[in-house]
């Protein structure tokens, strides 16, 4: 069958329905934009593979692009992009690559690491940025700090692009973040001869601040700044104190954009202002974090603004790009904004003015406890769509499946706190749940105009927010007191690592790295690890001196009885850390047997109606494969990437730690297809055609939740 056929109508459709010339690629055997299009709707008019043959496909080629981590820490989280029969990817490493899309064939590799390769590290990409004029073809991307042009036909650094072919994204940051941590993991988007960027910056001690800014295209040149922590006197100032401190940072752009081309805006999710866990320098509703901007992508200027988080002190960061589509309300079309977040909510846009869709009510929650600490006194909560995860943990909802994990679970709820959402951090810990990792995640959610459904997958993993004291930690000029303010937090107070960053074990250092080598990586932070540029060079000496005394066996007892009796013998020491709290660690709540302390689901996969305002439905997503052996199905797991929606009916998707792509009905949500991957794909899938073969192709990079890393980039078809 000749799959283009029948697909003008159905594009003719998709242009109407969104009301943006841009929404979708004028070829829909592309898939030339991040998460598809610039309205990043993760949607393709295909239609050869539908519901009646999904079951029929088979995998086609295999990609391996090198650089696995044989310690299981690299990841590929590239959505790639697809143009004119031609692939572009990342791999573990940062580098781009391009492939014949039909057959996996390599064309060319390009490494940033010539420019630097201590800097690079093993960090994450989700995506890239083609632009072309007809003549030329760009493919921008950020690696590390860096945003890079590269010919699209050779893979060469294009020189003219500002120096040497890639600029600095610490450029237009200020003079103070020029020691910082900034990277970039989401690629920017294009608008006319303008690239339009975010990034990543510390969620810690001096972060750098988090502006939007936009570079030209051909020379690199600073276009315009959007800066999302307003200066004094500018609109979103009284939203801060009178003099705001130094030492706040955040409110970045981390996520990714979308576009509207037509009328000429660009729309930025942010995250929260830093120090994140704890805001009593910073009172107020701290404006323009955890908000939706609408800018002018030509100049910059703010449009509007919509705050889905008030101060956050929780890590609330609006965690996917804003999908653009047009809903049917109140009997007419609009042009709307649809943003997922964390807490499982879903906030639906006026695309012209912000305004909620459906109304959002400012509800009260508790006051914090904690010493200075300020709290807002309300938060928005949408009244329509329902959330599409549980908002409270109840001792009714503990782990089913074993009485003595029950037990263990009912026992940490009774010293913590628990329930529903915006529970204030506390010294005895406080549950979140859904967690730091959502709720909804980076890989965004999918909006089929054909079934009028929004599809988007979550996670409902318990996560435990605990504060300590200050006040008797260690010296902060010791070894043991500069670890537990400035790296505990990430590899754990037993420094074996893991946790929501994949943090390796920092136990036997000696045999990896000498001191040198460790400070330098603490001073300019390295792959996934930000700078701690805050530490003085003297507390970098005692922490790196410290961690060269550890054995790859100390036990953990060891370290924390050694961590108390330091605790008591040195506290008072002067401090480097400037709150009165500092936050524990990022720690999941699981059983002794690694699942979630919760009942299931503990991943879904949802589909909703933005045209009512209602949950259409909603399936588990993922199995663990121990409980699988147990005879115990369709629990969901944790899962990481985005969904992609077809005109064929079906919704794709892997994500998840048993490592398995698979297709579901998109009218019900009924399985109809699932295969094996080479390793877990924690990225978004991108759907395309080469000729009359439709494809569905995925990257699998592992290295998440205990899984193994992998180079791969798999695609499947239907038999020729």
């Amino acid at each position: 069958m000749n799959a283009f056929r029948c697909l003008v109508p159905v594009c003719l459709f998709v242009l109407m329905a969104c009301g943006d010339s841009d929404a979708v690629s004028p070829d829909p055997a592309d898939w030339p934009h991040y998460l598809g299009d610039r309205a990043t709707t993760q949607y393709s008019a295909l239609t050869q593979i539908d519901t009646g043959n999904v079951s029929q496909l088979q995998q086609v080629w295999s990609y391996a692009s090198g650089d696995r981590d044989s310690l299981d820490r690299s990841q590929i989280q590239c959505n790639p992009l697809i143009v004119d029969g031609i692939l572009y990817g990342t791999n573990p490493q940062l580098k781009a690559f391009a492939l014949d899309a039909a057959t996996g064939e390599e064309r060319w590799t390009f490494d940033p690491a010539v420019f630097n390769k201590e800097l690079l590290g093993m960090g994450t990409n989700r995506g890239l940025s083609y632009w072309t004029d007809g003549e030329e073809q760009r493919i921008y991307y950020p690696a590390g700090s860096f945003l890079y042009a590269l010919d699209a036909t050779t893979g060469q650094a294009v020189t003219a692009f500002g120096t040497g072919g890639r600029v600095d994204l610490h450029t237009g940051l200020g003079d103070a973040a020029r020691e910082q941590f900034v990277i970039s993991t989401s690629p920017g988007i294009i608008f006319e001869d303008l690239i339009i960027v975010g990034g990543r910056v510390s969620e810690d001690l001096g972060a750098a601040p988090g502006y939007i800014r936009a570079f030209d295209l051909h020379s690199g040149t600073l276009r315009w700044t959007f800066k999302t922590l307003p200066d004094p006197g500018t609109p979103g100032a009284e939203t801060w104190p009178k003099e705001r401190s130094p030492l706040t940072g955040g409110a970045n752009a981390w996520a990714g954009m979308s576009l509207d081309v037509e009328r000429g805006y660009v729309f930025v999710p942010t995250g929260s202002a830093s120090y994140d866990f704890y805001g009593g320098n910073r009172p107020g509703d701290n404006l323009y974090a955890n908000s939706v901007l609408a800018l002018n992508a030509r100049t910059g200027e703010r449009i509007w603004h919509y705050q889905t988080v008030h101060h956050d002190i929780w890590d609330r960061d609006l965690p996917s790009t804003p999908v653009l589509l047009t809903v049917n309300h109140g009997g007419r079309a609009i042009d709307a904004v649809a943003q997922t977040t964390k807490g499982g909510y879903l906030f639906l846009l006026d695309r012209e003015t912000g305004e909620p869709l459906f109304p959002v009510e400012e509800r009260p929650y508790p006051s914090s406890d904690l010493a200075g600490e300020y709290t807002s006194p309300t938060q928005p909560m949408p009244t329509a769509p329902p959330p599409f995860t549980r908002q409270e943990l109840r001792v009714e909802d503990l782990y089913p499946f074993d009485t003595s994990m029950n037990r263990e679970a009912r026992e940490l709820l009774e010293k913590s706190r628990y329930g529903g959402p915006f529970l204030p951090p506390s010294e005895e810990g406080t549950i979140m749940f859904p967690g730091f990792d959502g709720g909804a995640e980076w890989g965004g959610a999918a909006w089929s105009p054909n079934d009028r459904l929004f599809f988007v997958n979550a996670n409902e993993m318990p996560w435990m927010l605990k504060m300590n004291p200050v006040e008797g930690l260690a010296g902060a000029d010791s070894g043991r007191g500069v670890y537990a303010i400035a790296c505990q937090a990430c590899h754990g107070a037993d420094l074996r690592g893991g946790g929501v960053f994949q943090s390796p074990s920092l136990l036997g250092l000696a045999g990896r790295l000498d001191g040198p080598a460790i400070s330098r990586i603490v001073h300019n932070g390295r792959g996934a690890m930000p700078a701690v540029s805050w530490l003085d060079d003297k507390q970098v000496e005692a922490v790196t001196d410290w961690l060269l005394t550890l054995d790859a066996d100390t036990a953990p007892e060891d370290i924390l009885a050694e961590a108390a009796e330091s605790d008591k013998e040195e506290a008072g020491g002067e401090g480097a850390w400037p709150y009165p709290y500092i936050m524990d660690g990022y720690k999941r709540l699981k059983t002794s047997s690694g699942h979630p302390i919760t009942s299931p689901p503990w991943g879904t996969l949802t589909a909703i109606d933005l045209d009512g305002g209602t949950i259409r439905w909603q399936v588990p997503l993922g199995e663990y494969p121990d409980l699988v052996e147990r005879g115990i199905r369709q629990t969901g797991s944790e899962n990481y990437g985005g969904p992609v929606a077809t005109a064929g009916g079906l919704v794709f998707i892997a994500a998840t730690l048993d490592e398995k792509i698979r297709a579901f009905r998109s009218r019900d949500g009924k399985l109809l297809w699932e295969a094996p991957l080479p390793a877990a794909g924690y990225a978004t899938p991108a759907v395309y055609a080469i000729g009359d073969r439709q494809y569905v192709v995925i990257a699998c990079g592992g290295g998440k939740l205990g899984t193994a890393s992998g180079d791969r980039y798999v695609a499947f078809a239907l038999p020729e």
